[in-house]
């Protein structure tokens, strides 16, 4: 059964303090859970305002689908306003 793991390095330039930037992680995880079905967290960068690593894991019985899915998320992160991708890490296994 094919497991997908997105990990992104997100630059948030407009958070001023870590209560800045969780409002901003908070809603890109609440988000990215509803509309795409992930499982998500922030991984590191917890105690710095200017910049998060966010994972998302995404289960399916078709691998195809998986990386499907976590491309797309990682499509409509790219399109943010909010913070800039820096880089990611896909892997499908």
């Amino acid at each position: 059964m094919p497991v997908g793991v997105l990990q992104v390095q997100v630059r948030l330039p407009g958070a001023q303090t870590l209560k800045d930037k969780r409002s901003v992680v908070a809603g890109v995880l609440a988000r990215s859970r509803r509309e795409f079905s992930v499982s998500a967290a922030e991984l590191d960068g917890l105690d710095d305002p200017k910049r998060a690593v966010v994972g998302f894991a995404y289960l399916s019985n078709d691998g195809r689908h998986v990386d499907e899915v976590l491309m797309k998320l990682l499509d409509q992160l790219q399109g943010s306003r909010d913070y800039y991708v820096e880089g990611h890490a896909l892997s499908v296994e």
